[in-house]
């Protein structure tokens, strides 16, 4: 919402890059409140406090007529879903059976593509309107969701694997039977642990990974029209987020079957070349939108996939009593680290631009390697209790 959200207001160049680090900032703000809270309070009651402030920043976007009041309620609107995103990693985990928790947690992320669909839809059916017509259709939007949010999540169980480890036992049994009727909770039977690099090389990992993704991602969906193509921003939305999502709908089904480490590898590699070709191929893109679009889908499809691997096994690999805490630390690092880029490449030219985004793709590559080498492989329909307590 915030590059859309640059075309609401007239500002210098310096507040343009201060909006645009709005998201990161507040989104991270989110993540560290809410991780060692949904450990603390469980998970499903950090969905009704983050759901609150969604409502109120949804209801009060419409209504921003200034710079700040933008600021604002944005603010709000970005705290929640920076909780709301690190809570859906968590839980899914903890409670969807091993043979479907890859591909559940595969679409879940995957719909967070859907909704900048959406987004960028709303955007470009009222980008001919006035100001006011656009931040109301998107209100509306916003709230149309928070009331199917409301709907699902007061249906769905609290995470039975984090009652357990709380030794809320009874309470486990009672939200299992939401979903299985007569069920006794009972002490885990032996499982043959696989043994996890160190927390320390994990947690390097897993930043650097999920950092490459976060601001390769960003630089070159979010930030890249209004830093140079202003009048795209919408289209450049639009075309990113529908590349990935139906990338997402073709490998989600397939996940419990996949190499997480692997898909890793391979996706990681596959946007360090499309980004190459896209700087080698500048000055012909730059003079046809038709090339420009080709390769801005090609590099979304390997994007789509670093997305949804590295988002999945953020929340997996980490004991389930300090989950949400280590899911949030790694997210928070990630997505803090977007910010500064931001503001450093505010003054590049576009093949500094891209080049910038080459050496970063290239780090989460690096990163995909020595988790291949190093790393266990927490995919292919792999059992949670296998490698997390």
């Amino acid at each position: 919402m915030v590059s859309i959200a640059t075309s609401w207001v007239t500002i210098p160049k310096i507040l343009e890059s201060l909006l645009l680090a709005w998201a990161p900032l507040w989104l991270i703000i989110g993540i560290i409140f809410s991780g060692p809270l949904s450990d603390k309070l469980g998970r499903k009651k950090m969905f009704y406090v983050t759901m609150s402030l969604y409502a109120v920043g949804a209801v009060g976007i419409v209504f921003s007529y200034t710079y700040y009041l933008v600021l604002f309620f944005l603010a709000m609107l970005l705290f929640a879903a920076g909780g709301e995103m690190n809570t859906i990693l968590v839980l899914n985990h903890e409670i969807m059976p091993s043979k479907h928790r890859s591909k559940t947690m595969f679409f879940e992320i995957n719909f967070i593509n859907f909704g900048g669909l959406l987004l960028a839809a709303v955007a470009l059916l009222t980008v001919y309107s006035s100001v006011t017509f656009q931040r109301v259709m998107i209100g509306v939007t916003a709230l149309i969701i928070l009331g199917l949010l409301a709907y699902v999540r007061s249906r769905i169980p609290e995470s039975i694997r984090w009652l357990a480890k709380k030794g809320e036992l009874e309470k486990a049994e009672s939200e299992m039977n939401k979903l299985v009727k007569d069920v006794e909770i009972k002490d885990d039977p032996p499982i043959e642990k696989v043994i996890l690099p160190s927390i320390p090389l994990t947690f390097i990992v897993l930043v650097l990974l999920a950092a490459a993704n976060t601001i390769g991602y960003g630089l070159m969906t979010y930030v890249l029209g209004p830093y140079f193509f202003p009048s795209l921003i919408a289209m450049i939305l639009l075309v990113a987020n529908l590349s990935e999502f139906l990338t997402g709908l073709g490998i989600s089904p397939f996940a419990d079957k996949l190499s997480r480490k692997l898909l890793i590898l391979i996706s990681f590699a596959g946007t360090v070349f499309s980004t190459f070709l896209i700087y080698l191929l500048i000055p012909y893109w730059t003079k046809d939108l038709i090339l420009f679009w080709i390769l801005l889908v090609v590099l979304n499809v390997f994007t789509g996939i670093t997305y949804l691997t590295t988002d999945t096994m953020k929340g997996e690999v980490w004991p389930t009593i300090k989950r949400g805490t280590y899911t949030a630390l790694v997210r928070f690092v990630a997505i803090g680290s977007y910010i500064p880029t931001i503001f450093l490449t505010a003054s590049f030219t576009i093949y500094e631009y891209t080049m910038f985004n080459i050496f970063i793709w290239s780090l989460g590559l690096i990163a995909g390697i020595v988790w291949y080498l190093k790393g266990v492989e927490t995919g292919k329909g792999r059992d949670l209790s296998e490698f997390s307590d």
